[in-house]
């Protein structure tokens, strides 16, 4: 598995729930928080986006912006966002290119049948654009806390 820890985050332009495109480097000057995770309105990926929604103050408060990725459509975005009250936006990578470029597009295996998707990723991008860590194969329980940490301690 190909690590991105100190390099330059790969830069992307996508969509997001309103059809605009957001690029990281309009990010610059900020710390991001960039996480990938499977499906919108899903039990596991509602319950990721509203543990950082209710965290959403505290990364503000530390210049640090929230981004979700997955390869699900501007509407669907739109629906999970307007359905729980989202703060952040979500970002389409429908061809999966952004999730390739970070090493989240991935070989998994459910209920004994193999497809390519997005493993649950969260990547720490500093305000250089750096990556300065990152969580693979995410837990979700007790996630964010560990990243809000991780921004306060400088890492």
């Amino acid at each position: 598995m190909k690590t991105l820890l100190n390099k330059k985050a790969p830069g992307f332009t996508l969509l997001n729930e309103n059809g605009e495109n957001v690029s990281l480097s309009d990010f610059l000057g900020k710390k991001v928080v960039l996480y990938f995770y499977p499906r919108d309105l899903t039990p596991t990926c509602i319950t990721e986006a509203c543990d950082f929604r209710d965290q959403h103050e505290s990364f503000s408060d530390l210049n640090a912006v929230i981004l979700g990725v997955s390869t699900d459509s501007p509407e669907k975005h739109a629906r999970f966002i307007e359905k729980y009250d989202l703060p952040f936006s979500l970002l389409v990578d429908a061809d999966h290119k952004v999730s390739e470029d970070y090493g989240v597009w991935v070989l998994k295996k459910m209920y004994g049948r193999e497809f390519m998707g997005i493993e649950r990723s969260t990547f720490l991008i500093d305000e250089n654009g750096t990556v300065i860590r990152e969580w693979r194969k995410v837990k979700v329980k007790n996630h964010i806390q560990d990243v809000l940490k991780s921004i306060r301690e400088g890492e």
